[in-house]
């Protein structure tokens, strides 16, 4: 009897499972083909390819993390052509290494899906999404696969979708933090500098004090003990 009603028991829970299984994403940037929704752009395309594509854009300055950014207002810039992006209010683009890394689009209220979940629905299937997506924020939706993640909202009147190159985003990351190293290091380094007195032609090394106070006049300071040297300067009696 135990065992009739642990069988059904163990097959719900092995559904379960499965479904867990199925319900992640597993695809890679490099594999989401091309879908109207995108209007011709995509992923990892250079500068160059996207003025062909947009020749109004102007793209900003490269920041010292190989990252630039732009954006396109069809709405707004009568030069671009609002028939090969109709429904687009905007698009913003980021580029790393003048790869394009993040690519928003802003839709206003002609597109064909005006909520989240229908775009949602419509999306999955233009780009062959599994059914993996989690609530994001007050009523966005966002699914991460293999080295991206997409995100469905609502900005003004309209929808909005983005896509992420989440290795981009790691590679900027660690980018940031090997130069905020850099700095603390430059900073530490330059905190122990060196103090001389011009009048007496010597330099004090840290935990050494000069006796007496140097005169401010007199007081000049240095970035290393060599440099002190090479401008004629010794090492202080009291310093050896």
């Amino acid at each position: 009897m135990r065992l009739k009603i642990l069988a059904p028991l163990f097959i719900l829970l092995c559904a379960a499972c499965v479904f867990g299984q199925d319900n992640k994403c597993s695809l890679k940037l490099a594999q989401l083909p091309d879908a109207p929704e995108l209007f011709g752009f995509r992923m990892g395309t250079s500068t160059a390819q996207l003025k062909q594509r947009v020749p109004q854009v102007v793209f900003g300055r490269v920041d010292d993390f190989g990252v630039s950014k732009t954006s396109i207002s069809p709405d707004f810039n009568p030069q671009i052509d609002k028939a090969s992006l109709a429904g687009i209010r905007t698009v913003s683009f980021n580029f790393l290494d003048d790869r394009l890394t993040s690519l928003w689009f802003g839709y206003d209220s002609s597109f064909k899906w005006q909520t989240v979940p229908d775009f949602v629905k419509g999306i999955s299937q233009s780009l062959h999404l599994p059914d993996a997506w989690k609530a994001w924020k007050v009523r966005g939706q966002q699914i991460s696969c293999e080295d991206f993640q997409l995100t469905v909202s609502i900005v003004g009147q309209g929808p909005s979708f983005h896509i992420i190159d989440a290795s981009a985003e790691q590679t900027v990351a660690a980018r940031r933090e090997a130069k905020e190293e850099q700095d603390s290091a430059l900073e530490e380094g330059g905190s122990s500098e060196i103090v001389a007195d011009s009048s007496a032609k010597v330099y004090f090394m840290d935990g050494c004090t000069p006796t007496p106070e140097i005169r401010e006049k007199d007081r000049v300071v240095f970035k290393t003990k060599e440099e002190a040297e090479r401008a004629g300067y010794k090492l202080a009696k009291n310093c050896q």
